[in-house]
């Protein structure tokens, strides 16, 4: 085996599963579970519910042959939930109760859900932390996302009725912003409303923990893979924490933002094609066929 070992903190959504079938194929599922057997620390960093990971990867890694003695880790809910697992099943589910919405909101957007939009979207009850709602599999993309806006906005109002202090409809509102108490999220395929702790920076300080807390040799060089701007937190994290960082990109479209350190892309691959394409390399360079992952065409 090649000394090269990076650690991986990847996004769910578009780099794993697809976007359209919200499934992780069998190739990514075989390169997750070769990766994680060859030594490799594999951390899962999402807005996706615990339920979601058991069910879409863990459960079809277990299926593949994951070992009971190999062990990663899933941060969920931007961080506000967190568990592990290996080939024997998952541990016990964490929840930070600090970073919960209230249940009395989350009941009033069930109802506006039902009442308003079931033609477009549905209401994730998995959510433990944080409250979401999610684009039917069957609606058209483009017609979701027209309907997304107004849904927004009719969730950024009932915020007011329940006592929630400042609250933006803004994806980009920093954790550094402490006249925010919470924010609406809205992604492709999703809107997450959100306590403003959470993001993808609180969920790389949490897989530092958990590998530290299991007693995993914390790599120097990581690979954080994504799809959106926000996931680029990750990489920024890690950056200023002193880690050597590169940050796979595999929607570029949305325009790729100057940072310190390197942005890898997939070509004309996006997805989770593009996330499947990065992963071969990297089984390629645990098997010692493979140099580096500066090109994966």
């Amino acid at each position: 085996m090649t000394s090269a070992r990076f650690g991986l903190l990847l996004d769910v959504d578009g780099p794993v599963a697809s976007p359209v079938t919200r499934s992780v194929s069998p190739a990514v599922i075989g390169h997750l579970v070769s990766l994680a057997s060859a030594g490799w620390p594999v951390v899962f960093n999402t807005g996706r519910s615990d339920d979601f990971i058991r069910k879409q990867v863990m459960e079809p890694m277990i299926a593949a042959g994951l070992p009971s003695g190999v062990q990663l880790h899933a941060i969920c809910e931007k961080g506000g939930v967190w568990f592990s697992f290996n080939g024997s099943g998952p541990g016990d589910v964490s929840v930070d109760e600090d970073l919960a919405l209230p249940d009395s909101y989350a009941a009033a957007i069930r109802e506006l859900v039902a009442r308003k939009y079931t033609g477009h979207m549905f209401f994730d009850e998995t959510k433990r932390s944080m409250v979401s709602v999610e684009q039917n599999v069957d609606v058209a993309n483009a017609d979701y996302l027209a309907e997304q806006k107004e849904f927004d906005a009719d969730a950024l109002a009932l915020m007011s009725e329940f006592d929630m202090g400042v609250c933006r409809l803004d994806h980009h509102a920093p954790n550094s912003d402490d006249s925010v108490d919470y924010r609406i999220d809205p992604t492709i395929i999703s809107t997450d409303i959100e306590a403003l702790g959470v993001g993808k920076d609180l969920g790389a300080r949490r897989a530092l923990a958990l590998l530290e807390a299991n007693g995993t040799a914390v790599p120097r060089t990581w690979r954080t893979v994504g799809d959106s701007r926000t996931d680029y937190a990750m990489a920024d994290e890690l950056h200023a924490l002193g880690y050597d960082v590169a940050h796979v990109d595999v929607r570029p479209a949305d325009g790729v933002p100057a940072k310190p350190y390197p942005v890898l892309t997939a070509g004309e691959r996006i997805h989770d094609d593009a996330g499947e394409a990065f992963l071969r390399r990297w089984t390629q360079m645990a098997a010692g066929e493979a140099s580096d992952d500066s090109s994966v065409v």
